[in-house]
């Protein structure tokens, strides 16, 4: 399986999504620094997750939440976050 996720900073709770195919493991180097975009920011709590069968359909999605506000805000109001 292949991941869509969004990961939330509890030192300035900021967003970031990404897709991985082992979430886990991903969690795991975002809150050990080990990405670039991620390391300012830590610590890092994991707030939302789809499931796809393939890399490009995880891709897809964290493409149109990324670029198109409209899904953006549909996912934060399904997740009750406010902004």
């Amino acid at each position: 399986m292949y991941y869509m996720y969004v990961l939330q900073s509890e030192m300035n709770k900021s967003f970031y999504v990404g897709s991985t195919n082992d979430l886990k493991r991903r969690f795991v180097e975002h809150n050990n620094g080990l990405s670039k975009f991620t390391k300012k920011f830590l610590p890092w709590k994991l707030m939302y997750y789809e499931a796809y069968p393939t890399y490009k359909l995880a891709y897809a999605r964290e493409y149109a939440l990324k670029k198109r506000a409209k899904g953006w805000q549909e996912l934060l109001k399904r997740l009750e976050i406010k902004m």
